[in-house]
């Protein structure tokens, strides 16, 4: 029998949180992420996933062809990668050649800094949400360059790109948390990295002062009464228009977790519990902007969600 398809032995309620999740992957979701919902919640496999993730890789070892929903035609982008390793470390599957051709092309679209632009310019042409800039000379962003660092890391992936890159992610977490104006996207970017690199001291640290300038700046909504006091800058696209707790720190081991108290992690993890829509998926928290990319984000959205939920031991 194919585990990625086949039930637990033990099948949610029909009226809980899951079970309408299930309903709503089937009925909406793309193959891979029917296929990452089997392996995280009815014991299928991870070599489903791997050959789900295979439709999107290109021949430059990147990632293309819409993964990241905000980004639509063939070509390799920085974002796609992003995308790519968080599927792949939450397989136990971020090792191997697949990794080493995607540090190559890492690596062949770096900038000077020898960090990764958001968008690549290969990008002209196609279809993109309005919020991600194309240019010809794009500048590093901690956006890209932060999660892919801190993923590979946290796999124990050794690779010359990350040198260079770590060196940046280092300059521009101290920027951020000295002051420099952060979106909550780039906060969370920061957060992705100094949960995956090697220094923990010094990560640590790091994390203590950048969660001291979030509170101070309001970057998070703690209340969620007062929500629109947490708004992000404007111009910019999802998660919404403010950070809630929970997508600063989705998962409790975060260094991110420590910046919140017990309550505001439970008022967050509430809100977000409540938001399951009556078609069973959770609500992408951004602007649409193509009728199609607002169709494949939200199973993306349900799969953070329920895994977010479960990270923290509420009952899904």
């Amino acid at each position: 029998m194919d585990r990625s398809v086949s039930l637990s032995s033990s099948p949610p309620s029909p009226s809980s949180a899951l079970s309408r999740a299930e309903r709503f992957v089937w009925l909406t979701a793309r193959v891979l992420e029917q296929r990452r919902f089997a392996y995280h919640f009815l014991e299928g496999g991870a070599e489903a996933v791997e050959t789900a993730l295979t439709a999107y890789l290109g021949p430059d070892g990147g990632y293309g062809h819409g993964l990241e929903p905000d980004l639509r035609g063939p070509v390799s982008q920085p974002l796609h990668a992003v995308h790519a390793l968080r599927v792949l470390d939450g397989i136990g599957r971020c090792g191997g050649q697949r990794i080493e051709r995607l540090c190559r092309y890492l690596t062949a679209v770096s900038t000077s800094d020898g960090a990764l632009p958001v968008s690549h310019p290969s990008l002209r042409g196609y279809p993109a949400a309005p919020w991600i800039p194309v240019t010809d000379d794009p500048p590093s962003g901690l956006l890209t360059t932060g999660p892919v660092v801190g993923l590979l890391h946290r796999n124990e992936v050794w690779h010359a790109w990350l040198f260079r890159a770590t060196d940046f992610c280092w300059a521009a977490v101290t920027a951020l948390a000295e002051g420099a104006p952060g979106h909550p996207h780039e906060i969370a970017a920061a957060v992705a990295f100094l949960d995956g690199v090697p220094d923990r001291g010094r990560a640590e640290d790091a994390a203590g002062r950048l969660g001291r300038r979030v509170r101070e700046r309001g970057l998070v909504a703690l209340d969620p009464a007062r929500a629109e006091d947490a708004a992000a800058p404007p111009g910019q696209g999802g998660p919404g228009p403010y950070a809630l707790v929970h997508d600063l720190a989705p998962a409790p081991d975060s260094l991110a977790r420590r910046w919140f108290t017990d309550a505001e992690v439970d008022r967050s993890l509430d809100i977000l519990a409540d938001a399951q829509r009556e078609d069973g998926g959770w609500p992408a928290r951004r602007r649409a902007w193509a009728p199609g990319a607002a169709l494949e984000t939200r199973p993306v959205v349900t799969l953070e969600s329920l895994l977010t939920l479960r990270a923290y031991g509420r009952p899904v």
